[in-house]
């Protein structure tokens, strides 16, 4: 699976799944400030899941009809910056979800999943 960190992923985060040999570019370092439909239409030219904290994308699928291969939104309300790469290390390579196809939000409690039109 290859992803696309939206800005707003910590960079700590960023650099830990990096480092771990995932295929991940982060839209702050790559394409700083970028709309959101622009994050939308990289992502889906290179057939990238976006990992973001922000619930614009849910809109942005599910009401203007963008495609996207997948979308993790992550509802973390407080954590250390390296906290989500640690999380999605785990869930990617330990997980029986299949994120490809969804939006996936995961918060401190659980895991939700809708599948993307």
């Amino acid at each position: 699976m290859k992803f696309l960190a939206n800005e707003n992923f910590p960079l700590k985060s960023y650099g830990f799944l990096v480092e771990k040999g995932f295929d991940i570019i982060h839209v702050g370092v790559e394409y700083p400030s970028i709309k959101d439909e622009e994050v939308m239409l990289k992502a889906w030219d290179d057939s990238r899941l976006i990992i973001t904290f922000d619930s614009d994308y849910g809109d942005l699928v599910f009401v203007k009809g963008l495609n996207a291969k997948g979308i993790i939104y992550l509802r973390f309300k407080s954590f250390d910056p390296l906290f989500p790469g640690i999380y999605l290390q785990e869930l990617f390579t330990e997980s029986q979800y299949i994120l490809d196809g969804y939006f996936t939000v995961i918060d401190e409690h659980k895991i939700r999943q809708r599948k993307l039109p």
